[in-house]
């Protein structure tokens, strides 16, 4: 398999890092986006600039493959279920892709396979939400195209249901929960399954995305076998090939449920190319071309910061504190091949490192300080 035509739909960071890590294997990588200058168009072997929602584009890109995968959910399923009758392997399977790709038959997967997730209601439009004012306060989730915290709204009481969607979706009980957790499972085509350690996230107040994480994360050894357990399950029921990142909320009294699933490399798991033996990006390849599975052992603590474009600036990028982060032991920064950056863009992340967890708090504060994307 090591000899096969390999295609990524969507050339974005993970992409990249996929590509990263494809580069130490010598495979034969094609890259399919609509950006000229998306990230990997930069080192890919062959990178082709294209729609990935046309079906002729994403049919015609990957006939003379042998196996695609995708770094973003938003692709054309039919011509890769086309594709898939032709032969070609697929991975995630399009029917896992398909199912994902909408929040309200997410849902309802997690409820007919007894996976444990918060109550839910199906709506149509805005007027529909507010025949159900008396399920707030709860999170109105669009149930096609949402992503990075875009298309979900908070809805308190029944003055907030105008900021609904008009467009289907569903209705989301608000959960008060501790914590935020992700566990990413990789599951092969054998379907030998290995999980990556638990981590916490913490989330941007109003950005609703990850801006900082902490692995393991710190909870009870009980809590953490749940969440894993969970995760395989979940995998389990998808039956899918690759990698599933797994996003759960922890309650106060230690109940797990789970908030939304990627099938693909996820931000939950970057810092695993410097922390782990096998990182997240190298875990996927080995998945997909039916490799054994990789040692997922963390090396010790870690921690991963999320790097966005400082609010009001656009234009060429400009990493401001560079040189305090590189002179700062077991630190290190991952920039994304963005030449523009824009208001909370995803330029990059930095990794953290450290054997003692106050002492990699601190690091995480001092990075979250002195490290800032402007533009010229």
């Amino acid at each position: 398999m090591l000899s096969s035509r390999i295609g990524i739909l969507g050339g974005g960071q993970l992409g990249l890092m996929l590509l990263q890590a494809a580069v130490d294997w010598n495979l034969d990588i094609h890259v399919l986006d609509p950006d000229a200058e998306a990230p990997c168009r930069q080192i890919a072997p062959h990178f082709q600039q294209g729609s990935l929602q046309d079906y002729d584009t994403v049919y015609n890109f990957g006939k003379d493959l042998d196996v695609i995968t995708i770094e973003i959910e938003k692709v054309n399923v039919q011509a890769l279920e086309a594709l898939e009758k032709e032969g070609k392997k697929i991975f995630p399977q399009p029917s896992v892709i398909r199912l994902i790709q909408d929040k309200r038959i997410q849902k309802q997967f997690y409820k007919e396979n007894n996976l444990p997730t918060a109550d839910f209601i199906l709506t149509e439009n805005r007027e529909d939400v507010r025949k159900h004012s008396s399920f707030l306060p709860a999170f109105h989730k669009l149930g096609k195209d949402g992503y990075d915290g875009r298309g979900v709204q908070r809805l308190t009481s029944e003055g907030d249901i105008d900021k609904a969607f008009e467009q289907p979706g569903l209705l989301e009980k608000a959960v008060p929960f501790d914590k935020e957790l992700a566990v990413i499972v990789a599951r092969n085509v054998k379907g030998e399954i290995t999980t990556f350690p638990t981590v916490e996230m913490v989330f941007h107040p109003e950005l609703n995305l990850v801006e900082y994480l902490f692995a393991p994360a710190e909870i009870e050894k009980s809590i953490d076998e749940k969440a894993l357990e969970i995760a395989r399950r979940t995998a389990d029921a998808f039956q899918i090939v690759g990698l599933l990142a797994v996003e759960l909320f922890m309650t106060a009294d230690g109940e797990i449920l789970i908030n939304e699933v990627a099938p693909r490399p996820h931000n939950s798991g970057h810092h695993t190319i410097r922390a782990n033996v096998t990182s997240q990006y190298e875990q996927h390849w080995r998945a997909i071309l039916d490799l054994p599975l990789g040692s997922t052992q963390a090396y010790g603590p870690s921690a991963m910061v999320n790097l966005l474009g400082e609010e009001g600036y656009e234009g060429p990028a400009v990493y401001e504190g560079m040189e305090k982060l590189l002179a700062t032991e077991q630190v290190f920064p991952f920039l994304y091949w963005k030449a523009v950056t824009k208001s909370f863009r995803k330029m990059g992340h930095i990794t953290i490192m450290d054997a003692d967890i106050a002492s990699l708090k601190r690091k995480v504060d001092f990075v979250k300080q002195n490290i800032r994307v402007i533009s010229k």
